[in-house]
């Protein structure tokens, strides 16, 4: 008798072997998909409140933009007129294959659209920046 009950017991066992190759396939489907869906424009944001960078050997570019629309580039303490998009991105390319460790920022208006800062930055990434920084203006308090 004891062992009928046992033996029922064993046949009423879930067989879990196509669940997990369901689950593997589903894994791999999302795996697939998710690095088509990202798309944007590479930025190291802190994590804590915003420190002054430390004084590198190279001077950094400066990429800003107005209110308006207009960019500039200013290296070092030479500021540049007013530039186009593609003659910003000449001369950051430029600039990158003589010092690819330079360091490019980019500076902001405080009322400048976010379309113009984001259009900045992917031209940025087009010229050759492996990475961009945002400055800011130190809080007064």
């Amino acid at each position: 008798m004891q062992y009928q009950r046992k033996k029922r017991r064993l046949n009423s066992d879930i067989n879990v072997v196509p669940y997990i190759d369901v689950m593997l396939v589903l894994l791999i489907i999302f795996m697939a998909t998710a690095t088509v869906v990202v798309q944007g424009v590479k930025v190291d944001l802190p994590q804590a409140t915003a420190k002054a960078l430390p004084e590198e050997k190279s001077v950094p570019l400066i990429a800003s933009v107005k209110a308006d629309g207009t960019y500039y580039l200013t290296v070092g303490d030479n500021p540049r007129e007013e530039l186009t998009q593609q003659e910003l991105a000449d001369l950051v390319a430029a600039h990158l294959l003589l010092n690819p460790e330079t360091p490019v920022m980019v500076k902001g208006d405080r009322t400048v659209s976010y379309d113009h800062i984001l259009q900045l930055m992917v031209t940025l990434q087009g010229a050759g920046a492996p990475s961009v920084g945002l400055m800011t203006d130190p809080i007064e308090g």
